[in-house]
């Protein structure tokens, strides 16, 4: 089992020290992460699978109070699934929903960038 201090769980997640201490203060790990005899944090093969996914969440526009919630659902246990997936389905549609706006605004780069070309080098 991986035993990482602060720093290496940083550079192997892409976050930083502060980020990963703000994760644990606001409530958004799974539990306290362990620590060493020395007092310093040691992240988990499980921590580091948990901050994945709540960097996932957040890069997805998930808001804390929501990755907060639905941390507070996992901690909890079995028997509030039901909530966990209306959590996590409610948010999939929103992300659905900016996907697809964003695949519009690419279409419209897209035609804009072909009219250009054609300017620039037409076919003789």
């Amino acid at each position: 089992m991986t035993s990482l201090s602060i720093a290496a769980a940083a550079q192997q997640t892409g976050l930083t020290a502060h980020t990963l201490r703000y994760y644990e203060r606001d409530g958004l790990m799974l539990r306290s992460v362990e620590r060493a005899s020395s007092g310093h944090r040691r992240y988990t093969d499980e921590d580091l699978r948990w901050i994945q996914m709540v960097t996932r969440l957040r890069a997805t526009g998930m808001p804390i109070r929501d990755v907060r919630r639905y941390a507070a659902l996992v901690r909890d246990g079995d028997g509030n699934e039901a909530e966990r997936l209306d959590l996590l389905v409610a948010h999939r549609q929103v992300v659905e929903q900016q996907l697809a706006e964003v695949t519009s605004h690419l279409r419209a780069i897209d035609h804009k960038i072909a009219l250009y070309e054609h300017k620039v080098s037409p076919i003789a």
